[in-house]
C-alpha cells in the first residue's frame, strides 16, 4: 500500500526504515506544511519495503513517500 504527500511541504523526519514492521494507525513520517508538522501513519499492518522520502525533501500531493506490504 502507497503513502502519498496529502499537500505540498517538505519531509521533515522518517520514523522507520526498510523492513520494519508496522502496524495499523503507527507514525510512520513526519511532514512540515504552512509551519505545521503533520504525522503520517500506516494505513495498514505489514512491512516497510521502500522509502521514497528523503528528510528535507521538498514533496508534493500524490508523491508516493513509502510503501508498505
Amino acid at each position: 500500500m502507497e503513502i502519498k504527500a496529502k499537500m505540498p511541504g517538505k519531509v521533515e523526519t522518517v520514523i522507520v526504515k526498510v523492513g520494519d514492521t508496522v502496524e495499523k494507525g503507527q507514525k510512520v513520517l513526519i511532514c512540515e506544511a504552512m509551519k505545521m508538522k503533520t504525522p503520517m501513519a500506516s494505513p495498514c499492518d505489514g512491512t516497510v519495503t521502500e522509502i521514497n522520502a528523503v528528510v528535507g525533501n521538498r514533496i508534493n500531493p500524490g508523491d508516493v513517500l513509502m510503501i508498505i506490504e
